[in-house]
């Protein structure tokens, strides 16, 4: 299961698609396959924070991932429930989400579903800043694959 929560209010949205291509996504997606994550829909301002805080950088960015880092118990439990299934967390600003449809002239939708797409491919370990473009290959597959 896949939590979609909109946590702002600028940007009208409208969560009944992107909860159905999460599910699309994490089914094609081998390696979240029967794995939870959730995306959360937030400001400019509080994705600013967020960016800072984590990142050290003091501007507002389009998407981050936060990947699940299992406790010491999750590493010794056995139990699907405890957490070992959870991938981690995708924030989208929404207001970056609105304003790059606009500048790439792709519907807010769109631009979602690849913010959703990029943010669950690092959470599955793919990290386009460290790699020699596998992560940016396998995107541009999911794509097409996801009709994005």
């Amino acid at each position: 299961m896949v939590d979609v929560i909109n946590l702002q209010r600028r940007i009208k949205l409208d969560l009944d698609p992107i909860r159905a291509f999460v599910a699309d996504a994490a089914a094609k997606v081998s390696e979240a396959d029967c794995k939870k994550f959730s995306v959360a829909f937030i400001s400019d301002d509080r994705m600013r924070k967020l960016n800072h805080a984590f990142r050290g950088k003091d501007a507002t960015t389009d998407v981050l991932s936060f990947p699940h880092e299992p406790d010491e118990y999750e590493l010794i439990d056995d139990d699907p429930s405890h957490g070992a299934g959870f991938l981690g967390d995708i924030v989208i600003s929404a207001e970056q989400a609105r304003k790059q449809a606009t500048e790439n002239d792709l519907s807010i939708e769109d631009e979602i579903k690849q913010l959703i797409l990029h943010g669950l491919l690092h959470l599955c370990g793919y990290d386009h800043e460290s790699d020699s473009g596998e992560m940016n290959a396998r995107e541009i597959e999911l794509r097409e694959n996801l009709g994005i």
